[in-house]
């Protein structure tokens, strides 16, 4: 398992209003996984993927085809990412 990459509280001049500029979903998706695990993943957030069966795979590829899925879990990321550099 690769080390996952902490939110950049300095964000690039080319990008000033993107957090997650550079930082992938599958990053997101384990760091999500690490520090809450699935099942409170599925509770926060009840999609499939997440409550039955849940693996990296299936729910990158659910995410990638659901925004609006997708834009929970980056927004959830986001604040958890704000949360830990208070």
């Amino acid at each position: 398992m690769r080390p996952i990459r902490p939110l950049r509280m300095s964000l690039s001049a080319s990008h000033p209003n993107d957090p997650l500029h550079g930082i992938t979903l599958e990053t997101v998706l384990r760091f999500l996984v690490e520090q809450h695990g699935w099942e409170a993943m599925g509770r926060r957030i009840p999609i499939r993927c997440f409550l039955f069966d849940p693996s990296l795979k299936s729910s990158l590829t659910f995410l990638r085809k659901t925004p609006w899925a997708r834009h929970k879990v980056e927004e959830w990321y986001v604040t958890d990412q704000v949360r830990r550099h208070l």
